[in-house]
């Protein structure tokens, strides 16, 4: 298959030295560009900004926000057979990206405010366009995690849901559990590469059906 897969997280630049981001390492995706492309599938992948090598017989696209990756995205997802979203992509980004940098406390103020509007949803844009194409997402929860990865799921029309949480931010192992569009579940845990292994075979089984 031609297997696309975003990593990451994005930057919302407010002025040329500050962004807002969060603590994405982008490990997993990479992990599942990996297992992809050692299963013999050809692999585009899209990465946010993370310090981490280009898996081997994987094509790297960098990018830094939200509009980039949408761009990027859209772009390599003509030609993609299946769609892994497992990039932090940002909902928020300031409405207004300052030339020079912010300097709301030379005047001596204590606080202050920071307008942002919504970022574009590149999973739900991506699946509207799906047709016969498999969509996987990700959800990271902290709380009624089966529950919201399940309307997620149901609200983006993806075909899969992979549910992990804040414990796997930064660490070289995880826990995630899959939900399928016919109601199925399957859990996997232990190294990143060894539960992206299990996941590209979940969805290869998944294409087939």
């Amino acid at each position: 298959m031609r297997v696309l897969v975003t990593a990451g997280p994005t930057r919302e630049r407010l002025d040329p030295v500050r962004f807002l981001s969060n603590d994405s390492s982008g490990r997993m995706g990479f992990a599942l560009a990996e297992a992809a492309a050692r299963a013999g599938h050809r692999v585009t992948l899209v990465a946010g900004p993370v310090e981490l090598p280009t898996p081997a017989g994987v094509r790297r696209i960098d990018v830094e926000s939200c509009l980039e990756m949408l761009a990027a995205c859209r772009k390599a997802f003509r030609n993609a057979d299946l769609l892994v979203m497992a990039a932090a992509v940002a909902d928020w980004r300031p409405a207004r990206v300052l030339p020079g940098k912010w300097r709301a406390k030379d005047g001596g103020a204590r606080r202050t405010s920071l307008a942002l509007v919504r970022t574009p949803d590149i999973l739900a844009t991506l699946a509207a366009r799906k047709g016969r194409r498999i969509v996987c997402g990700f959800a990271l929860e902290t709380g009624a995690g089966e529950r919201r990865a399940r309307a997620k799921l149901a609200r983006k029309g993806l075909d899969a849901i992979v549910l992990n949480d804040a414990a796997v931010l930064r660490s070289a192992r995880t826990r995630v559990q899959l939900f399928g569009r016919d109601g199925s579940r399957a859990e996997f845990a232990g190294p990143k590469l060894r539960v992206a292994r299990d996941l590209v075979r979940a969805l290869e089984q998944l294409a087939r059906r």
